[in-house]
């Protein structure tokens, strides 16, 4: 039975993937921080799917959490999703030092050893695929957050490239907003975004799992949000940096 490990797994967009995953026939290695809610999750997804799950508390701000999710790895997956991360509600000079470079643990240092502590035995085995959760965030610059997606998406191309024609796939999920705890954690007033511009979890894994199926290197869910990049892409970098910073202070 193929094995998933993903990151994040007990809320949101990672708790979906743990579904899916689950309702795919994977085994799972499920990892969070809180070491209660991730032991009720696996037992959720044992009662109604009938497959092990393995539970992995870890911080991956620390090395200790790091280095324990990367000793699971290398005993072997076959489908890894990297979606642990959160956000800031201050602005970069706002924010303490030692938020920002935890943020950049988290989205940037423990995506990296994760992904290079998985590939080998991918590799080895001519199949696997990695998915690393970044953001439609990383097209328009504001701050750590998007720079530390946009390291995600140039970071998940590169590796993609480097094992392609090995049978593994690598890809960088960008969503756009999604309605999960990640907002109200990190504090953000969202009352003012649009309605039109909310997904659901469940749309975004479907989508994400439909291109990774397609050996897309990148994957931005739904229309609307492929638009809105594309358009991006075309408008001076300046000008979207600072209408960025101006929504971001609203």
């Amino acid at each position: 039975m193929p094995i998933a490990l993903i990151t994040g797994a007990t809320a949101g967009i990672g708790a979906e993937f743990a579904r899916r995953a689950a309702a795919d026939g994977f085994s799972l290695v499920l990892v969070a921080r809180d070491a209660e809610r991730l032991a009720s999750t696996a037992e959720a997804l044992r009662r109604r799917y009938g497959v092990t799950a393995e539970t992995l508390p870890a911080d991956l701000a620390t090395e200790e959490g790091i280095a324990a999710v990367e000793e699971r790895l290398g005993r072997g997956v076959d489908l890894l999703v990297n979606n642990a991360g959160f956000g800031l509600r201050a602005g970069f000079l706002d924010a303490p030092v030692a938020d920002e470079l935890r943020m950049l643990r988290v989205h940037c240092e423990a995506v990296l050893r994760l992904t290079r502590a998985a590939l080998p035995y991918m590799v080895g085995k001519g199949r696997g695929a990695v998915i690393n959760v970044s953001s439609v965030a990383a097209f328009f610059p504001r701050g750590t957050y998007s720079a530390s997606k946009a390291w995600v998406v140039s970071f998940s191309e590169a590796a993609a490239a480097e094992v392609a024609g090995s049978g593994v796939r690598v890809m960088a999920l960008c969503p756009g907003f999604v309605r999960t705890e990640f907002h109200q954690r990190a504090g953000m007033n969202v009352s003012a975004i649009p309605s039109f511009l909310w997904l659901n979890a469940e749309r975004v894994v479907d989508e994400a799992m439909r291109d990774l199926a397609l050996g897309r290197w990148v994957s931005v869910p739904t229309l609307r949000y492929k638009a809105i990049v594309a358009v991006g892409r075309f408008l001076p970098r300046r000008l979207i940096s600072r209408v960025s910073v101006r929504l971001g202070r609203r």
